[in-house]
């Protein structure tokens, strides 16, 4: 049995540290003829099938715009082998510099949107907007995944999380509880 934890009062703000639902993700998105990459660390799946991810794009940032325009992007997820490289793109402002070029990522043609995938990650999700019914208030964009492209190995890759303050966890320990799931429990 695990033991009693004892607690102390916690910033309200900085929850997010504890509760983030996934790893760091790079963003690619493309709109009249310029690319751009942004790191992201706030995204959840919102559904199976079809493939819904929530993501929040802040306004202020330029692939918000690129991505409202074209209706579509890439999530992409890097290893702890790029690690530097998303810390300095989340640095880096879009609209001033080529992301692609200047960071030394491959961008690789997409099989059903504009935007390129980063031949650097571990995979690629290609997304269209499927509901943006919550951008205009919360900067929260629904989208669909409506192809994946995944690395055959390593099956369970070393992924970043962000916990704030340029601080980050690495995943990448499986722990298989597999015998015991009982799907008809879900």
């Amino acid at each position: 049995m695990a033991k009693l934890q004892t607690k102390r009062d916690f910033p309200v703000s900085n929850a997010r540290r504890y509760l983030e639902p996934g790893p760091i993700v790079l963003v690619s998105s493309a709109w009249q003829g310029r690319t751009n990459i942004m790191t992201m660390g706030w995204h959840t799946v919102l559904e199976f099938s079809p493939s819904l991810i929530g993501c929040m794009i802040w306004e202020g940032n330029h692939s918000h715009e690129m991505i409202r325009e074209s209706g579509q992007c890439v999530i992409n997820l890097p290893t702890t082998a790029l690690t530097d490289t998303v810390v300095r793109i989340g640095n880096t402002k879009g609209y001033e510099v080529d992301k692609f070029a200047h960071f030394g990522l491959t961008a690789e043609k997409a099989a059903k949107v504009g935007a390129p995938l980063i031949g650097e990650c571990h995979a690629n999700f290609e997304c269209r907007i499927h509901d943006d019914a919550l951008v205009a208030r919360y900067n929260f964009f629904i989208f669909e995944v409506v192809k994946a492209h995944v690395a055959p190995s390593p099956k369970h890759p070393e992924t970043l999380h962000y916990t704030g303050d340029g601080v980050f966890m690495v995943a990448g320990k499986i722990i298989s509880r597999r015998a015991k799931f009982k799907p008809e429990m879900l």
